[in-house]
């Protein structure tokens, strides 16, 4: 792809995930904790051809029209006024269907690639409002690091750095489909729990991370692997997003990697926190 411009796209984690209630429009109101992670995906992006043309490494994800990508290209120049085509090429190496926001960071990937291509047309704050549009998690995707994220994950506060820490990620085969998940809560009520105030101190309280997905589902194969991950010696283990991949947080990479070789049967990362979400390399 001639001309273009390659972007790290990284995988976020969900520290804290709760559901605090609806808003009119029928969106669920979030209270989460978001920290990007260094597992990321590359995105190739180039201005030129005809239309949008999306491809990927995984067969599995579709690259027509439904795919996040294209919606992303297709706003980006209808809000910007810019006339043009663009190829993407998306490199997959963020599991999908994890509740890692792998899709969600891709997007990102694209709005900041094309606004650096096109001269950047949008300042952040635009490109920011942009992304609330496209999903939930892709503003989050777009500035990375650790923050405090509420309404439907658009408003976002900073929070301290996490400190130095490991997370092994383990992916079962199966998926939590997001919409299932909250249909189930529809049905299923929680009350909110409230974040711990740790978070915002600086404080990692890993003995306190939640996700209300988790407590949802009751999912035998989801309750093992957060078992397996604190008897591997995590000092704290929870669910991501909506599923269905497990985080266990380690004190360093080396008590990360060696837990990581008791997990043969499904698909593991050793990752460190990001201070970014997107960047180009």
């Amino acid at each position: 792809m001639s001309g273009g411009i390659t972007l790290c796209a990284c995988a976020k984690l969900n520290l804290f995930l709760d559901i605090t209630g609806r808003r009119g429009d029928g969106y669920h109101l979030l209270e989460t904790v978001m920290q990007s992670v260094d597992l990321c995906d590359y995105v190739t992006v180039a201005l030129g051809g005809a239309g949008i043309a999306v491809g990927c490494s995984d067969p599995k994800i579709p690259v027509g029209e439904s795919n996040i990508c294209h919606k992303a290209a297709r706003v980006f120049f209808d809000r910007a006024n810019i006339r043009s085509g663009a190829e993407i090429m998306i490199e997959k190496r963020i599991p999908s269907g994890a509740g890692m926001g792998g899709g969600s960071a891709d997007a990102a990937a694209v709005l900041f690639g094309l606004n650096a291509l096109c001269g950047e047309p949008l300042d952040e704050g635009a490109l920011l409002d942009l992304a609330a549009e496209i999903g939930a998690d892709v503003p989050f995707c777009l500035v990375g690091g650790t923050k405090l994220c509420r309404g439907i994950g658009e408003i976002m506060t900073e929070l301290p750095a996490a400190p130095e820490c490991c997370f092994l990620v383990a992916k079962p085969e199966h998926s939590c489909p997001t919409g299932e998940a909250f249909a189930r809560y529809d049905t299923q009520e929680i009350p909110p729990r409230g974040m711990p105030s740790e978070y915002s101190s600086g404080i990692f309280p890993h003995e306190k991370m939640y996700n209300v997905f988790r407590r949802l589902y009751d999912d035998e194969r989801i309750e093992q692997l957060v078992v397996k991950m604190l008897e591997c010696g995590a000092l704290g283990a929870e669910l991501t997003g909506s599923g269905s991949a497990v985080f266990g947080v380690f004190s360093d990479e080396n008590a990360a990697a060696r837990a990581a070789g008791e997990f043969t049967d499904v698909f593991t990362a050793v990752c460190r926190p990001s201070a970014f979400g997107v960047r180009i390399i």
